[in-house]
């Protein structure tokens, strides 16, 4: 892999053994290197294919080495622990923010998240508890302190990273249906759910499957729901189904979605399951 030239400390422009050209990262990557030296390719933490996304790669030239060396440092400490794994575009997506953040920091400039801080807090709780580390690392090697809504804004990145395609706008409008679905539910139960429970769990994690789903247009691949299974849910778990088709309409309304027979099934169950054994033990 030979050099070509350099943007800065942490980005090098090389050509790979088939002669195309591909943008590296990695700490000090092109340093004292002249144009045809081999890469030190041990140093590469992540490379990309100029041809793929000129619009990109071109957003990585105005982002400092400090700022890519803290995102890579960001990400080595969230994927295991969230067994999440960074594409290209959400590293770059990250690196951006990164950026932002620290440029917000100096301009004493906050996102305010406060009316978001508790829910997000509540329905991701492992991914903000990884963001808070995140902000702690960046805090500690730029001696700058990050607005309190950078932990809300770090940990839809992580949330972000579970799906391929997922983007960031998205998750946010996901994050906020959700609530809306559980405040639905808490209401027609007059209960408060307990965040800290394995149904509650399960059913944020059903919700997110299924929003995702829509939001992506894909169908649920699978055999035709019974129709006497409907029937049933309908008659068995009256108070969840009618539940579930208060969602549906929310869904309907706010999105233009519409849930198929099976979707309204499995919402029933969620809701049967994280109401009723919580309710039995109050």
């Amino acid at each position: 892999m030979r050099f070509l030239k350099s943007y800065n400390n942490s980005v090098a422009l090389v050509e790979n053994e088939q002669g195309k050209e591909e943008i590296v990262i990695g700490k000090g990557i092109g340093f004292g290197l002249k144009k045809g030296d081999q890469i030190d390719q041990e140093k590469i933490e992540r490379r990309f294919i100029t041809a793929e996304d000129q619009e990109s790669i071109m957003q990585l030239k105005d982002i400092s080495a400090k700022t890519l060396e803290l995102t890579t440092k960001v990400i080595k400490l969230a994927e295991p622990k969230l067994n999440i794994k960074f594409n290209d575009f959400q590293y770059l997506a990250l690196a951006d923010h990164i950026d932002f953040a620290l440029t917000r920091s100096e301009d004493s400039i906050d996102m305010n998240a406060t009316n978001t801080r508790w829910e997000v807090r509540n329905l991701f709780p492992e991914e903000y508890a990884v963001a808070k580390d995140a902000i702690s690392v960046i805090e500690k090697a730029t001696a700058q302190k990050l607005p309190a809504s950078e932990s809300i804004l770090m940990t839809y990145h992580f949330v972000n990273a579970t799906s391929d395609d997922a983007k960031l706008q998205e998750t946010i409008q996901i994050t906020q249906l959700i609530t809306e679905i559980i405040k639905i539910v808490s209401y027609e139960y007059q209960l408060e759910l307990d965040q800290q429970s394995f149904n509650y769990s399960r059913f944020v994690s059903h919700l997110r499957t299924l929003l995702v789903r829509l939001l992506k247009d894909k169908q649920q691949e699978g055999a035709q729901l019974d129709p006497a299974l409907l029937q049933l849910m309908q008659v068995k778990y009256t108070r969840a189904y009618e539940t579930a088709e208060r969602i549906a309409v929310l869904l309907n309304a706010k999105m233009g979605w519409q849930l198929e027979a099976d979707e309204l099934v499995y919402l029933t169950l969620h809701i049967f399951r994280v109401t009723s054994r919580q309710a039995n033990t109050n």
